[in-house]
């Protein structure tokens, strides 16, 4: 069995690609003006730039590995059911930095960690603190994620977003990445349908991974890397997905694939269940009203099933 960690901590390839999934590259500029005590400030915005990854409560784990993997650079915070990992220290910044070189992300978000880089370097030589200098960062913020707030705009209304170029992978999806992505953006499903069989339901399996259609060709080629599967888009949504849903290429190609690169997360949950099942249908038990009154049952406890469980056991936990 392969192992998507590496001497005891994450293998920096499954970080890559779970970063490509749910890691978030910012800039924020805060009005400071009624801030009496920072005179490092010469003007009254301050720039801060931000890694961030927000999660669900239950994969608070998986992040103090991240962090763990990252030297223990950050913080990590609980906001309501969210647990959210920040680096936010100009210097954290710049060590962790070098994990992109030589793990690069491979998704388009790799743009949004390019135009990060160069605020990054614009502060390290204090341009932050001029005021063109402040216009250069404005100008890139303005092509990063949702652009200026309002308030950015009412202030600075001549700025110009910086071109945001189209990112052209040229990397090969490694098998570690790939895991790492799918930890982050992947979904394991059952559905259950009317059919003319003896119990008058179907079960089907599917895999799915989403992502922005701005990766259509990324993802198009996950149906070349698995040699199997399919793309689908939809013309009135932004979003693309990868779906592998017949039954033999679940059995003999996905799964074996991810038992030599493990998920991680809570994720593996979804993963073993989904297993579960596989083993069930490939007896027929699917076939007897017991056996997909326990398919029914597996299907209930994942995904959004096993989210509101928790939530409502952590109201629970409270009242007590």
């Amino acid at each position: 069995m392969f192992s998507t960690s590496l001497n005891g901590l994450m293998h920096p390839s499954f970080v890559s690609g779970f970063i490509d999934a749910e890691g978030c590259f910012s800039i924020g500029i805060i009005d400071c003006s009624a801030v009496k005590t920072s005179s490092r400030l010469k003007s009254k915005w301050d720039v801060r730039p931000e890694f961030k990854i927000e999660l669900n409560e239950q994969d608070l784990s998986l992040l103090e590995n991240i962090k763990e993997f990252f030297g223990g650079k950050g913080t990590i915070s609980k906001v309501g059911q969210k647990v959210i990992y920040r680096v936010r220290s100009l210097k954290d910044l710049i060590e962790i930095l070098p994990h992109f070189d030589e793990n690069p992300l491979i998704t388009q978000k790799r743009i949004d960690l390019e135009l990060l880089k160069q605020v990054i370097n614009l502060m390290v030589n204090k341009e932050h603190l001029t005021y063109e200098g402040l216009l250069k960062i404005l100008s890139i913020k303005a092509s990063m994620n949702k652009g200026l707030s309002e308030k950015l705009k009412k202030a600075f209304p001549d700025i110009k977003p910086v071109p945001r170029l189209n990112f052209e992978n040229k990397e090969a999806i490694s098998p570690n990445w790939l895991a790492g992505f799918t930890t982050g953006e992947g979904c394991f499903l059952i559905d259950i349908y009317n059919a003319k069989t003896n119990v008058g339901k179907g079960v089907t399996l599917r895999f799915s991974l989403a992502q922005h259609i701005r990766d259509e060709k990324l993802m198009k080629s996950l149906v070349e890397y698995f040699n199997c599967g399919n793309y689908y888009s939809k013309s009135s949504q932004p979003v693309g997905d990868f779906i592998i849903k017949r039954f033999s290429d679940i059995t003999d190609k996905l799964i074996p694939f991810f038992e030599k690169y493990p998920l991680q997360g809570s994720k593996v949950k979804n993963y073993e269940d989904f297993k579960k099942v596989v083993e069930l249908m490939k007896e027929g038990t699917h076939l007897t009203n017991k056996g997909l009154d326990e398919i029914m049952k597996i299907k209930s406890g994942m995904n959004r099933g096993r989210d509101n469980s928790l939530v409502k056991e952590s109201l629970e936990t409270k009242i007590e």
